[in-house]
C-alpha cells in the first residue's frame, strides 16, 4: 500500500507543475515582416529625434526668458534714468552760470524753475502725480501727521504740508507729511463762566 502511494506522488507533483505553468502568462510572440520591423524602428528613431529637438527648443526658450527677465529687472528704469540725466545736466549748467555771474541771481532762479518744470513734466509722463493735501480731510492712506494744531476749521483738516506726497498710478509711493487741525481746548476761565451760568439757571 505504501509503495503504491509513493508511485502516485511524482504524478501528483507533475500535475501541480503543469497547473502552475498554466497560471504564468507567457509573452505573446507576434510575427511581422522584416520590412515592417525596419519601418517601426525608423519611426521610433524619428520620434526620438523630434523629442530631443523639442526638448532642446524648450530649454533654449526657458533660458532666453530667464535672460530677458533678468535684463528687464536690470534695465527697467533705464529710460527714467536717462531723463533724470537730462535734469542733472540742466542743474549743472545753472550752477555754472551762477558761479560765473554771481550778481545774476534772476538767471539762476530762471534756470532752476526750468529744471523743476522739466522734472514735473517727466513725472507726469511716467504717471506720477501729487497727493492733494491743504484743505483736505486727513487720509491715513496717503497722509502722515507730523503735527496737530488747534483750529476753528473741521477737525482732521490738513492745515499745512511739510513734504509733498506722490502717487505712481493708484499706488502711494510717498506719503505727504502734514499738519492737521484739532478741536480747541476750552480755557479754564471759559469753563468756570459756563459752570457759573448753569448754576444761576438752576
Amino acid at each position: 500500500m505504501k509503495i503504491k502511494e509513493a508511485e502516485k506522488e511524482p504524478v501528483a507533483l507533475e500535475e501541480a507543475g503543469v497547473e502552475e505553468k498554466k497560471k504564468v502568462k507567457k509573452d505573446k510572440v507576434i510575427k511581422i515582416k522584416e520590412s515592417d520591423k525596419n519601418k517601426l524602428i525608423e519611426e521610433a528613431k524619428e520620434y526620438k529625434d523630434k523629442y530631443i529637438r523639442l526638448y532642446a527648443e524648450f530649454d533654449n526658450a526657458r533660458k532666453r526668458m530667464e535672460r530677458e527677465k533678468s535684463d528687464f529687472v536690470k534695465y527697467a528704469n533705464e529710460e527714467l534714468i536717462t531723463e533724470f540725466l537730462g535734469v542733472l545736466d540742466n542743474l549743472e549748467r545753472s550752477v555754472e552760470v551762477a558761479q560765473a555771474k554771481h550778481e545774476d541771481y534772476a538767471a539762476f532762479l530762471k534756470g532752476i524753475e526750468m529744471v523743476m518744470a522739466q522734472v514735473h513734466e517727466m513725472l507726469g509722463k511716467n504717471n506720477v502725480r501729487l497727493i492733494e493735501t491743504k484743505g483736505k480731510i486727513f487720509d491715513h492712506n496717503c497722509h502722515e501727521i507730523l503735527m496737530q494744531e488747534e483750529s476753528d476749521v473741521e477737525e482732521g483738516t490738513v492745515l499745512e504740508e511739510f513734504q509733498k506726497g506722490y502717487y505712481l498710478g493708484d499706488r502711494v509711493v510717498r506719503t505727504a507729511k502734514v499738519k492737521v487741525a484739532k478741536k480747541r481746548e476750552m480755557k479754564e476761565e471759559v469753563k468756570e463762566e459756563i459752570k457759573g451760568e448753569i448754576k444761576q439757571e438752576e
